[in-house]
């Protein structure tokens, strides 16, 4: 691949909003629920725990790329050379597809079952796509100043959380270490939808200027979100029993209802509708890298891969109707992603290591 114009490159800072933007997503409306009918109340440990864990694999990616190529698709290459290397890009382009479906439809979901049932599944992707195509068409520091902005604008929302904690209970948390460290492991896991998608980093990485100073960005970014979670957890906890806990699809949701402001009642569709700015930038990022991919693999220009991968996720997305089956689609697609960052990589790396100091000998 031609090397990236410094045009088109992000500044290092910039790297934060890029790693934020895509980890807070559908997920955040409703994770409490998985990772306490696995640990109860202290579900907030394994939240720190998969929090410290994305930080390692951020290590191992950046040890990835300084070891071998710069980008992922490139050190597919290296490692398993062309038509094999092409296989695992094909895979890698399937999985940011499926992001980008899994993302909104469950979006879509949540706004049919809060604000309006009829919704046509079909016509909100067309039109919510159409808009991901616009922005990754713009190039991807567009695609990166839509991430800045998913982030600034909706953190308002992160202090009208503070409403629970008059009705709170911290009492809940006692006593700590109540479950296993098994079980808290699992709930472990069980955050890798909610954490997923910082592993885009190795397909935008050559688009960065001075990558070691976007080190300390990148790992902010984790640790920032850690925290996000953290703290949603926690209030949330306080707030709800372990048996409402477990019943609550979207705890986050509903611990909006409690917001009353002068101006606004229902302050949980003021919430769902900024929320569509928030996954705005999930749905582009995973678009602009599968489309990256492609391009890279198959020699399909990017122009014409957004309106191919914008394509077939409008076409798939209707097909997932009922509550059930779009829960299996982000259970399959968390476990792929738990997969990917925690077992693929490291093992990527080790491959990458072995194959170098094989060429260094010949």
């Amino acid at each position: 691949m031609q090397s990236v114009p410094e045009n088109r490159k992000i500044s290092p800072s910039l790297v934060f909003f890029a790693i934020s933007s895509v980890q807070i997503g559908v997920g955040a409306l409703g994770f409490q629920r998985i990772i306490a009918k696995t640990a109860g109340y202290d579900a907030w440990i394994s939240v720190i725990i998969a929090g410290l864990a994305t930080n390692m694999i951020m290590w191992i990616m950046y040890k990835i790329v300084e070891l071998g190529k710069e980008d992922l698709g490139e050190n597919h290459r290296y490692v398993f050379g062309k038509w094999i290397g092409g296989i695992f890009n094909t895979f890698f382009i399937l999985y940011f597809t499926s992001f980008i479906i899994i993302v909104l439809r469950t979006y879509i979901e949540i706004v049919q079952v809060w604000m309006f049932a009829d919704l046509n599944v079909f016509m909100f992707a067309l039109f919510f796509l159409v808009l991901c195509i616009y922005v990754v068409k713009g190039g991807f520091r567009t695609v990166v100043g839509i991430a800045f902005f998913g982030v600034v604008l909706p953190s308002y929302l992160i202090i009208l959380f503070g409403f629970t904690i008059p009705y709170a209970d911290f009492h809940h948390f006692l006593p700590i270490f109540d479950h296993s460290l098994k079980d808290l492991i699992i709930a472990s896991k069980q955050m890798s939808l909610t954490y997923m998608g910082y592993e885009s980093f190795l397909i935008y990485y050559p688009f960065i200027k001075d990558k070691q100073k976007s080190k300390k960005w990148a790992h902010a970014a984790l640790l920032g979100t850690t925290a996000l979670y953290l703290y949603t957890t926690l209030i949330s906890f306080g707030y709800y029993s372990e048996g409402q806990l477990q019943k609550d699809v979207w705890a986050t949701l509903t611990t909006w209802k409690i917001v009353h402001l002068p101006v606004v009642e229902r302050f949980e569709y003021v919430g769902i509708a900024n929320w569509c700015l928030i996954i705005l930038p999930n749905a582009c990022l995973a678009l602009w890298c599968a489309t990256r991919l492609l391009k890279q693999t198959y020699r399909l220009p990017q122009r014409i891969g957004v309106y191919l991968v914008g394509a077939i996720a409008v076409c798939i997305i209707p097909i997932f109707d009922t509550r059930q089956e779009i829960d299996l689609l982000n259970s399959l697609l968390g476990n792929f992603g738990f997969i990917v960052n925690f077992i693929y990589l490291p093992l990527l790396l080790i491959l990458i290591w072995m194959v170098k100091k094989v060429k260094k000998k010949t």
